[in-house]
């Protein structure tokens, strides 16, 4: 049996009379139907109850850093690697086993070991398979003139925006994202998505020929209409790209839980063969856990050239990606 189950199971048998009434309380900021699957099957696994208050990740985190030792979160679940980082770097976490460090990559985990990552996304664009569009290949190409009013972008406050411009930024230097993101604002104009689910839908509408989102979308729209006129393109995978960007959603134990054990056993469910696979064949994201391989419809990790930006580096470039979005005007 492989490691990581190993270390899954024995959490998971942990005695669990002391607090199965005990609901564990997660500050959600996914949305619920990437993570309720999960949560649903944890309970049933364990007797323990999860109840999932749902918000913004940057939201979430504010509302534990203003409760403090009176937060009702037991643990923090986050879209974005940045806002796990900022937490830890705050010690709202607490530190997480070692045991549980070890199921994944450094890469993957917070740089003291208090959150971890559960999936991970890519940064690619979505095409309208009617358009035409000439060369495109490269993140760079949305900000080409030629492209004006044909593409289409999430809101920039949108975590997964924010860290993809932080790795652009560290990668290209503050002066190449700032042209790229002046380019960009004049393409997109005034109009912007509020969720990457809509914007998905508006390319296969027709209503713009390219979109910036996370990966998984896709899928998920072409489940939905699998004759959508919509395909991916996994951008800067040429020789010297930077490589797509990535982000994680992650999850970090409150430093203030008072059900230490029954959290512990929820992040190791999470991490088990099982939970993965929620992740990777329900979302159709990348299972962050050693040794658990994803959907076969994606691309292997080892196929992808990644933008080399570790996910615990995002937080410390949060702000240098909020001041250039700011000095654009980005809508």
């Amino acid at each position: 049996m492989k490691p990581f189950i190993l270390v899954a199971l024995a959490l998971l048998t942990l005695p669990i009379t002391a607090f199965a009434q005990e609901p564990l309380v997660i500050y959600n900021g996914r949305a619920d139907q990437f993570i309720r699957p999960a949560a649903e099957l944890f309970t049933q696994r364990t007797g323990i109850p999860v109840v999932l208050h749902a918000g913004s990740s940057t939201e979430l985190l504010t509302k534990m850093r203003i409760e403090g030792p009176r937060t009702e979160a037991d643990l923090y679940l986050s879209s974005d690697a940045g806002t796990l980082q900022i937490g830890e770097n705050e010690d709202l976490f607490r530190v997480l086993p070692t045991e549980l460090g070890a199921l994944v990559p450094a890469n993957y985990r917070g740089s003291r070991n208090g959150w971890i990552g559960l999936a991970a996304r890519a940064r690619v664009l979505v095409v309208n398979t009617r358009a035409e569009l000439g060369d495109i290949s490269t993140v760079l190409d949305l900000a080409q003139p030629r492209l004006r009013g044909r593409v289409a972008i999430t809101s920039t406050n949108n975590e997964s925006f924010l860290a993809g411009l932080s790795v652009y930024q560290a990668l290209l230097g503050d002066r190449a994202a700032e042209a790229w993101l002046q380019g960009l604002r004049s393409n997109v104009g005034r109009e912007v998505y509020p969720r990457h689910g809509a914007l998905v839908a508006a390319v296969a509408a027709g209503r713009h020929d390219v979109g910036l989102v996370n990966h998984y979308y896709i899928f998920r729209h072409l489940e939905q209409d699998p004759s959508a006129p919509i395909r991916m393109i996994v951008p800067d995978q040429h020789e010297g790209g930077i490589g797509a960007a990535w982000n994680l959603s992650g999850i970090a134990i409150s430093r203030h839980t008072k059900r230490r054990e029954a959290a512990e056993a929820f992040v190791a469910f999470l991490l088990s063969e099982q939970g993965q696979r929620l992740f990777a064949d329900v979302n159709m994201e990348y299972p962050t856990a050693i040794g658990v391989a994803p959907h076969e419809a994606l691309l292997a990790v080892g196929e992808m050239r990644v933008a080399d930006v570790p996910m615990s580096e995002l937080a410390l470039r949060r702000a240098a990606a909020l001041d250039l979005i700011d000095k654009i005007g980005m809508p």
